[in-house]
């Protein structure tokens, strides 16, 4: 029915781990986005961004051709609508949840990601870039900790797409020099979602691959190719 155009990130996670959670039939479509496939015309056509992940539902409730949609909270905002689960149907709580997806979207994942580029990645190491992420994600971390501590439970209340959209990127805290015992909300809600069948189905789609990167994946995975990839000047 689905086809997840995928390769195995925070981003992508988001994506398997809710196909895993509705239980929908859905085909791997691997992106080797090391090797710049994220640039080919064929996965263009379905996510303009080139970025992963996307989808293509061939079976989307109009009854029409198959549809594609793109960035990850649009596509758990999809697949939520056309199955009726993990997002509320009343007006407050669909808002709060949908609040909290946006705000993984705009913050939670953007702030990891740089700090993680600037501060495990980049060939050149920028103390005044690695401390103001460092800081705005730290932040972060404490806005998720009070909400957690202030719902008891989840992200928005019950298990939603909220929780879908912000576990993944959660699961860099180590990586990126974080312990969660400064956060013991996030702390308890991380262990009820990391034990879920359903997200340890989703995380085991693909293999992250933890080699360092050689100079042509750097400057394809960090943007220095990208104009010459797409056929730019």
């Amino acid at each position: 029915m689905i086809d997840l155009h995928y390769a195995p990130t925070p981003n992508g996670w988001k994506i398997s781990i809710m196909l895993e959670e509705l239980g929908l039939p859905y085909t791997v479509k691997p992106v080797d986005i090391r090797a710049g496939e994220q640039f080919s015309p064929e996965f263009l056509a379905i996510s303009p961004n080139n970025r992963i992940p996307a989808i293509v539902d061939h079976a989307p409730a109009d009854g029409g051709s198959p549809f594609p949609v793109f960035e990850t909270g649009a596509i758990l905002i999809y697949l939520a609508e056309k199955t009726g689960r993990f997002l509320a149907a009343d007006l407050r709580g669909r808002s709060a949840t949908i609040q909290w997806v946006m705000w993984q979207m705009a913050g939670l994942g953007p702030m990891l990601g740089q700090h993680g580029h600037f501060s495990l990645y980049a060939a050149e190491k920028i103390p005044y870039a690695i401390e103001r992420y460092r800081d705005e994600a730290a932040r972060l971390y404490g806005v998720l900790d009070r909400q957690l501590e202030k719902t008891g439970a989840y992200v928005a209340g019950d298990y939603s797409i909220a929780d879908i959209a912000c576990f993944p990127w959660t699961m860099t805290h180590k990586a990126q020099g974080f312990t969660l015992d400064h956060y013991p909300n996030v702390k308890r809600w991380y262990a009820e979602v990391r034990a879920r069948p359903q997200v340890q189905a989703g995380l085991a789609i693909g293999k992250f691959v933890k080699e360092p990167f050689d100079e042509e994946s750097r400057k394809i995975m960090f943007g220095q190719r990208a104009k010459e990839v797409l056929g730019r000047k």
